[in-house]
């Protein structure tokens, strides 16, 4: 089910949450990506899956079908995720919550490896914009989806893209060397 009939504007609220919850479901691994991507710590991690999923909701009415729905969806988590990194505001407990974090957990993965959360940490290394891309990139993106999902050109993103396998090469051998 990846692509999703495009949402109407009349849409009953009903309807609108049974589809929010099938797409969370379906798709909690690219949200789980972005969320460790951006946020360490599991407080920070709640907090950013809960502005994420308020962000995915609100737009849900607007969803036109015109992409992929993960093409989509990591649009908002991604642009959601550099929002709430640079305002680094906490939810308050009064905040309707849409998602409780631990009804949302990704039984499906085993828990992560060293070397996974090594990854994860040189990945919130990067800057907003290529932490962004090497997420897009991981989950197979073309260099043409990344650029529309970003708003930036194709031969930007490839530049970038070098750019990026360097740092993280760069980063991997310091961490490898002790430094």
């Amino acid at each position: 089910m990846e692509m999703v009939k495009p949402v109407v504007e009349g849409m009953q609220e009903v309807q609108q949450q049974t589809l929010f919850k099938e797409l969370m479901t379906m798709h909690k691994g690219l949200l789980f990506k972005v969320i460790r991507s951006f946020a360490s710590e599991p407080s920070d991690q709640d907090d950013l899956l809960q502005e994420i999923s308020v962000q995915l909701w609100h737009a849900l009415p607007s969803f036109r079908g015109e992409s992929k729905v993960t093409t989509w969806m990591y649009k908002i988590a991604l642009f959601a995720a550099i929002s709430w990194r640079k305002k680094e505001q906490k939810h308050s407990d009064t905040q309707t919550l849409f998602i409780q974090s631990g009804d949302f957990q990704d039984e499906t993965q085993s828990p992560p490896t060293e070397e996974l959360e090594q990854m994860f940490s040189m990945i919130r290394q990067l800057n907003d914009i290529d932490r962004s891309i090497t997420l897009l990139m991981l989950e197979g993106y073309s260099y043409e989806d990344v650029g529309k999902v970003l708003g930036i050109s194709t031969s930007n993103v490839g530049v970038k893209i070098n750019r990026i396998k360097k740092k993280l090469s760069s980063m991997s051998q310091e961490n490898n060397d002790g430094v």
